[in-house]
């Protein structure tokens, strides 16, 4: 009887052993990390994630939701970012904004293209990391600093984008997650010569999402406005970021 104690005794002893060396293996005897699962159908239940117990998870049959690590190696399903507007507006009137760019028949070339830096946003990061950039930026269309309509039948394209790491914009810069509209006002002085024609006016907007591969170190991402009115200079007047926008960055 004491040979079979003492037989336990040591094969609890080892196995005890062969754990907290090689970690807890369910399904194996050989765990490869310091908690295996080797069942091919196994999962891991968490009461505190789910959704009676976690107001992030919200709920739904074979919906599922992220999962995410926090400082401290805690799994969460609350995402955080770096920077996020949340509701509120990313370009307010503290921020170093530049909103407006204009066309001017009078104005050298003649090639219907002006092109302005909005905004920037420095960061810095400690490895390397993926960023995820969402934003949205108001557009308001002019034939003038005056905010008089437009009255011609040429259309207007504008553009909404950003760099990263680039201090002055070429045309071979790389240009991130642009974002085109159109803006026509059919109704012109010449078929319609009234004072004040009926044209569109109010916000309409430019978004645009995209992923990009960061080393270590500080970065600015500089957001930038186009408009081009065809081959010819035409009146125009652009005004960025002149109502509710939004920006978010997260980093991964």
């Amino acid at each position: 009887m004491m040979k079979n104690y003492i037989l336990t005794f040591f094969t609890l002893l080892s196995t005890c052993l062969f754990a907290q060396v090689n970690g807890v293996g369910i399904g194996t005897t050989n765990p490869q990390q310091k908690l295996h699962l080797a069942s091919p159908t196994g999962t891991i239940r968490v009461d505190g994630l789910n959704s009676p117990n976690n107001l992030y998870n919200g709920g739904g049959v074979d919906k599922t939701y992220p999962l995410y690590v926090d400082s401290n190696g805690d799994f969460t399903l609350k995402t955080s970012a770096y920077n996020n507007s949340d509701g509120g507006d990313a370009y307010t009137s503290t921020a170093a904004i530049n909103g407006t760019v204009t066309i001017t028949t009078a104005q050298s070339p003649n090639d219907g293209y002006e092109v302005v830096e909005i905004t920037s946003f420095p960061f810095t990061v400690a490895r390397n990391t993926i960023l995820e950039v969402k934003y949205s930026i108001s557009i308001e269309v002019f034939s003038n600093s005056s905010y008089n309509i437009i009255q011609d039948p040429y259309a207007r394209n504008i553009t909404n984008f950003f760099t990263i790491d680039t201090p002055t914009l070429t045309a071979t810069t790389r240009r991130y997650a642009p974002s085109s509209r159109c803006y026509f006002n059919r109704n012109d002085a010449a078929v319609s010569p009234m004072p004040a024609p009926d044209a569109a006016t109010g916000f309409i907007y430019n978004s645009g999402t995209t992923y990009i591969p960061l080393t270590p170190g500080t970065h600015t991402l500089r957001f930038y406005g186009t408009i081009s009115s065809g081959t010819a200079n035409r009146n125009t007047h652009i005004r960025f970021a002149g109502g509710p926008d939004a920006i978010f960055l997260r980093l991964y």
